[in-house]
């Protein structure tokens, strides 16, 4: 097949462009940096450089591909950007894919959805991926498309990095011993190459997670990997947990939204949904992920 990878190489693209790759699959990975177009086409890929954003861009690049890996990405720096409304950006990209895969022969998307797709409320930040979904619906009825919403990625927990070196803790709006699913990218990857590679047909939503652990257990595991037992796990109000990231400069449409997507985490109505049909837990534990954290800890 020749397919579209979007994403360019980050935690998911470059495990799922290797696997792809190596099934024998054409495969053209979209990123906006022209600098990774040496990585792409080291790993026998081709490079397609330019912006999710210009639909123009997306309509020429999807033209004589078989299937598209989708999802809306925007590199961490957007946080702090005072002037996006990044619900909207999102949408915007939704609809670029959208006109995109019209224009083209794809028949098959795989698109990267999230825990919390299930409604419009009460997910806070998540909504975007309810909002994407509900556009990429829109598409011809010939287009098949499976919906992926893993949950939790255990690498978001790098964020915490800085304040376990300097306050010896990981900090968010939800703790203690209830254990929750959580995810690998590695495993993200995996399940999005075994679904392009089988056929689908219609609309189909499948979770994806790696482990089910609580954020003691988590902070028990990476204190211990990185030789620190003491580091603790603390729990902050809604309140706190969005002073603080307003006075780390985050844009606020941006941090009222995290902050309610933990506090839905918190609650339990992030996982309503998901378990009325849990999946199967892939290959990652949280053993695994304290080993790879250890490794970054130690280089940052």
């Amino acid at each position: 097949m020749k397919i579209i990878i979007t994403g360019s190489l980050g935690n998911i693209g470059k495990p799922l462009t290797k696997q792809l790759v190596q099934s024998g699959h054409q495969v053209t990975v979209i990123s906006s940096r022209a600098e990774r177009q040496k990585d792409i086409e080291e790993l026998g890929a081709k490079a397609a450089i330019g912006s999710i954003m210009d639909q123009d861009f997306l309509e020429e690049t999807f033209n004589g591909h078989d299937a598209a890996y989708l999802m809306e990405a925007f590199g961490r720096e957007a946080f702090f950007d005072q002037n996006l409304d990044i619900i909207e950006a999102h949408k915007v990209i939704a609809r670029n894919y959208k006109a995109a895969v019209t224009k083209s022969a794809i028949s098959k998307v795989v698109h990267l959805s999230s825990i919390g797709a299930h409604t419009n409320t009460g997910n806070g930040i998540l909504v975007f991926h309810y909002e994407a979904e509900k556009i990429l619906n829109e598409l011809p009825s010939g287009v098949s498309i499976k919906f992926l919403r893993p949950v939790g990625f255990f690498s978001n927990l790098y964020r915490s990095i800085q304040n376990i070196k300097s306050k010896n803790a990981i900090f968010q709006n939800f703790g203690g011993d209830k254990k929750e699913p959580w995810v690998s990218p590695y495993d993200i990857a995996t399940a999005i190459a075994e679904e392009m590679q089988q056929p689908f047909e219609g609309r189909t939503v499948r979770y994806i997670a790696s482990d089910e652990v609580s954020p003691n257990e988590i902070a028990a595991a990476l204190g211990g990997a990185i030789g620190n037992p003491d580091l603790q796990w603390i729990q902050l109000t809604d309140e706190e947990m969005l002073n603080g990231m307003l006075a780390a400069g985050m844009n606020k449409q941006t941090a009222t939204g995290f902050v309610a997507m933990q506090a839905a985490q918190r609650s339990g109505l992030l996982y309503e949904d998901y378990y009325k049909k849990p999946p199967l837990l892939a290959t990652v534990k949280l053993a695994d992920f304290a080993k790879e954290f250890a490794e970054i800890y130690q280089k940052t």
